[in-house]
């Protein structure tokens, strides 16, 4: 049994809190920049220099890609053969705290969703996604997610007799109605299966993929499904901010978490959206 103590869960993820507000994931940002090299037309285009010019900023100046700096949500993977000393979801809280009130990140999180009348001031409480795996390491991803896209997520509990092309409808139908809202070049997170609250982490998940990784299930990529998703949300042309643009839904990705079987009486589907900032980053300890 490993060891591990409260403290370097409370450091990681006050570090990672920081560098993934800071840094975009190197594959999402070379994704932006061969858009804004591919677009023809030439407002779209100058946006997405514009997009191109901030990273590099951001990186320069140790300063937030975003003034949205999200809601932190953490998944970890703790090997089952580990044993950490002290409160874990305390210790991943403190690491947030300390994350986002050092490294001058806007705490955006009120105490209470009705009354909304006090904010946490520390932008805890995290969204925590815990998972027993085998093994006796710690692995923990921060993926900050700012609402703007967050509110334009959607998901729909389909019947079994729904077809693929039933669900293709609803990828493309949520990626037309959030428009301009998510901040647009857009990656969508598509859960399929489980059940209710179970396909809508699995979408928020999917996000953590790598644009460039694709799912080893060998039903999805590069099968003719998951090419009608993506095409599908590509249609509307919706290019860089609120702009039409001949580069559609820039990232021009559509990332699907593993399918989770669900019961024969029903087919959860969700959507969750990532906005031109889909921002992640990983340790392992």
């Amino acid at each position: 049994m490993r060891e591990l103590d409260a403290q370097a869960v409370t450091q990681a993820v006050r570090q990672l809190c920081i560098d993934a507000n800071r840094v975009l994931p190197a594959d999402l940002e070379a994704v932006i920049q061969d858009c804004s090299r591919r677009e023809k037309d030439e407002t779209a285009r100058s946006i997405l220099c514009d997009l191109c010019r901030n990273l590099d900023a951001a990186r320069q100046m140790e300063i937030p890609i975003c003034q949205d700096t999200g809601m932190a949500v953490v998944f970890a993977e703790v090997g089952q053969d580990l044993h950490i000393n002290g409160d874990f979801e305390a210790a991943v809280n403190e690491g947030v705290r300390q994350g986002y009130v050092e490294g001058l990140l806007r705490c955006s999180v009120v105490a209470d969703p009705l009354r909304r009348d006090r904010n946490t001031e520390d932008n805890t409480p995290a969204i925590l996604h815990t998972r027993l795996v085998p093994g006796d390491k710690l692995t923990l991803t921060v993926a900050p997610k700012g609402f703007g896209s967050e509110n334009m997520s959607r998901l729909k509990m389909f019947t079994p007799a729904a077809k693929p092309e039933d669900i293709v409808a609803f990828v493309k139908e949520t990626a037309q109605l959030a428009g301009s809202n998510p901040c647009p070049p857009v990656v969508l997170g598509v859960g399929i299966g489980g059940d209710f609250e179970l396909v809508a982490m699995l979408a928020k998940k999917a996000l953590c993929r790598s644009v460039s990784q694709r799912n080893p299930d060998p039903l999805l990529p590069p099968s003719p499904r998951r090419k009608k998703l993506l095409q599908a949300s590509q249609r509307d042309r919706r290019g860089a901010q609120p702009l039409w643009g001949r580069v559609p839904t820039a990232p021009g990705r559509v990332e699907l978490s593993r399918l989770i079987p669900p019961t024969l009486a029903g087919l959860p589907v969700a959507v969750n959206v990532g906005c031109h900032v889909t921002r992640h980053k990983t340790v392992v300890l």
